[in-house]
């Protein structure tokens, strides 16, 4: 049999994305549905520290860019949907930490105070009292300067549970062997076909909008799609199964090397209580063509010098690589904007980007703002019950649990 269903939107692709739009676009009274072929958030989303920044990190270098003013707001908003006031209710979502800190090496931190008493950055970070330091960085050994940003930390396994948990019945899984576009001449998709058994479940949406990350690419060549273009940005980042019982979420900062993070460390608990640091940063950024043992040396050794009243003689060590999909820029540089697009050839088909987990929300207003410029108001639907044989997929596992061996 053939079974034809008709909504208004169609999201490919079940990471952060796709699932803050599925939100969004529920609640603006359209008719969407998710399809996903892995777990949902399965590759950059579960991979994220979940850092929700306000644009800081990227002001290190005196300048105040697009970077930074485009996720100024951010923190705010996400806090705001936390507390159940925003545009998406994440009052499910576990908050890891309210603020994240920077902190300076004994050497770096006249240079960093000096800059961060500038007029651009005025009122954007605070300094501590030692007092108020971390627990970690109470110990007398630490001889440097502890700031506070707005920044905050969530839990990505309780987001993507608490999103997918706010659509039931939207969200499907799809094996892409048994499923195919269909188009008219003029490039539009007409249907996205799902073969189940012997039947073909036909998905008619007035529009398609891809949020699959580096899986855009498979799905543009499908469609013959040349624009827009994406890059892909790879990242080698280093956890560390520890002992030591201190939950951290700071940058750490030193001008005499770079104007960008030295290291991030974000930290993460499994059901057993036992706590891992998870580090990004420079040290992640540089280390893309290192062996998985060379970085974990390099980062034994940054440890060692930045925490060096820490004891990390038992702990375990294991590297994850993680490919950042993006709208391709100059030189490969990083966007600063999410990103959301009609496609030329198909002007039922937007392609979209985040680029980072704290721009979700700004790809879901791009998104719509194109919906409401192409004048897509929401229209009658049809047979959506057909998409129930297709189940639903499961949030992705934690990368600090899996990626170690027991």
């Amino acid at each position: 049999m053939r079974h034809e269903v008709k909504v208004d939107i169609s999201i490919i692709g079940g990471g952060i994305a796709g699932l803050w739009l599925l939100n969004r676009l529920q609640q603006a009274g359209y008719s969407a549905v998710l399809f996903e072929q892995a777990d949902l958030g399965s590759d950059q989303t579960i991979a994220s520290q979940g850092m929700i920044h306000g644009g800081l990190k990227y002001a290190l270098s005196g300048i105040i860019n697009g970077s930074s003013e485009a996720v100024a707001e951010m923190p705010a908003l996400w806090q705001r949907c936390i507390d159940g006031e925003g545009e998406v209710d994440l009052s499910k979502t576990k908050l890891l930490s309210k603020e994240f800190n920077m902190w300076s090496t004994g050497s770096a931190g006249s240079k960093l105070t000096s800059f961060f008493a500038t007029k651009a950055m005025r009122g954007r970070i605070n300094k501590l009292k030692r007092p108020d330091y971390p627990q970690v960085f109470q110990n007398k050994a630490f001889a440097g300067n502890v700031y506070r940003l707005v920044d905050i930390v969530l839990d990505v396994p309780s987001l993507l549970n608490n999103l997918k948990s706010n659509c039931p019945g939207r969200i499907f899984s799809i094996d892409w062997q048994q499923a195919q576009f269909q188009q008219q001449q003029d490039g539009s998709v007409s249907a996205l076909e799902i073969k189940h058994g012997d039947d073909i479940i036909a998905i008619a949406a007035q529009q398609h909008v891809f949020t699959a990350g580096k899986g855009n690419g498979d799905l543009m060549a499908m469609l013959n799609l040349q624009q827009p273009k994406m890059q892909i940005r790879p990242l080698q980042q280093v956890m560390v199964k520890h002992s030591n019982d201190f939950d951290l979420y700071a940058h750490c900062v030193d001008f005499s090397l770079s104007t960008s993070p030295r290291l991030t460390v974000s930290s993460h608990r499994s059901d057993d209580g036992s706590l891992t640091w998870y580090l990004g940063g420079d040290l992640a950024t540089n280390g893309l063509n290192d062996s998985p043992e060379q970085l974990i040396n390099k980062a034994k050794r940054e440890m060692n010098t930045l925490f060096p009243w820490l004891d990390f003689s038992d702990a375990q060590w294991t590297t994850i690589s993680v490919d950042r999909a993006e709208p391709k820029q100059s030189s490969l540089s990083k966007p600063d904007q999410a990103f959301a697009q009609v496609s030329d050839a198909a002007a039922n088909v937007i392609v979209a980007w985040p680029t980072k987990l704290t721009l979700a929300p700004d790809l879901a207003d791009k998104v719509i703002a194109s919906l409401q410029d192409a004048a897509l108001s929401p229209q009658p639907t049809a047979n959506i019950e057909a998409l129930e044989v297709l189940g639903c997929p499961t949030v992705a596992n934690k990368v600090w649990d899996k990626n170690f061996e027991y």
